[in-house]
C-alpha cells in the first residue's frame, strides 16, 4: 500500500475515535439532569414576609383629650362668644372672652382660641394675631348646655411704641376662633392697634367658668 495512503487512513481512524468519545460524554450528562442539580427550589407562600406594607398601614392619629370617647369639640355655631370682665393696668388691658354653650348638647373646649384685631368692613387683619401664653397648662373643659368657659386676653397699649415702629391703626372688631374650629366670631371692639410687626396681644388657654363673674 502506498505509504501516503496508509498515514491518511490512520489519521482518519484516530479522528473517528475522538468523535465517539465526545458523543458518549455528552449523552452521559443530559440537560434535564443538570437543571435538577443546580436550580434552587421556588419559594412557597410560607416564606413570604408576614408584615403589612408600610404604605397600607395608617399612622396612629394625633389625639387630644377632646378626641377621645365622650363629648365632642364645641362647634362655633353652638357657642355664644362675647367679652367678659375687663381691667386696665399700666400699659395693658386684660379682658376675658366668654364661650357659652347655647346648644342642648354637651361639648368640650381644649386649648387656645385664635384672636386677631380687624378693620371695619371689608374686614382686614391688623398686625399680628394673639400669641399663646404657655404659662397655664391646657385642660379639657366640658361645657354642658348653658355653661361657660373663658380665656384671658391681654392687649398692650399701642401708644407704648413709637409710631414708626407701630404703624397706628384703628380696629373695629376682635375676630375669635373657638379652640380647634375654623369658623370665627366677630366681636365689636374699637381700639388703637399696630399695623406693623408689633405683637400687642397674648391669650391664655380656655378655663372653666365665666370671666364676667
Amino acid at each position: 500500500m502506498d505509504p501516503t495512503l496508509r498515514v491518511a487512513r490512520r489519521a482518519f481512524a484516530a479522528a473517528a475515535l475522538t468523535s465517539v468519545a465526545a458523543l458518549a460524554t455528552a449523552c452521559g450528562s443530559s440537560p434535564g439532569t443538570a437543571a435538577s442539580g443546580n436550580a434552587a427550589p421556588a419559594p412557597s407562600d410560607s416564606t413570604a414576609p408576614a408584615t403589612t406594607p408600610a404604605a397600607s398601614t395608617p399612622a396612629a392619629p394625633a389625639t387630644t383629650p377632646a378626641a377621645q370617647s365622650g363629648p365632642g369639640p364645641c362647634p362655633t355655631r353652638s357657642l355664644q362668644v362675647k367679652l367678659g370682665a375687663s381691667q386696665g393696668t399700666a400699659g395693658s388691658v386684660y379682658t376675658t372672652i366668654d364661650f357659652t354653650n347655647i346648644s342642648n348638647v354637651t361639648c368640650t373646649l381644649y386649648g387656645y382660641p385664635g384672636v386677631s384685631l380687624q378693620t371695619a368692613r371689608p374686614l382686614r387683619q391688623i398686625g399680628k394675631p394673639a400669641k399663646e401664653n404657655p404659662a397655664t397648662p391646657r385642660q379639657l373643659v366640658t361645657l354642658q348646655p348653658q355653661t361657660t368657659a373663658n380665656a384671658l386676653l391681654r392687649i398692650v397699649d399701642a401708644g407704648n411704641y413709637p409710631a414708626s415702629v407701630c404703624g397706628p391703626a384703628t380696629s373695629h372688631y376682635l375676630q375669635v376662633y373657638p379652640p380647634n374650629q375654623t369658623a370665627p366670631v366677630l366681636i365689636r371692639f374699637k381700639t388703637q392697634a399696630c399695623s406693623k410687626s408689633v405683637r400687642l396681644m397674648t391669650v391664655d388657654v380656655v378655663k372653666p367658668g365665666s370671666g364676667s363673674s
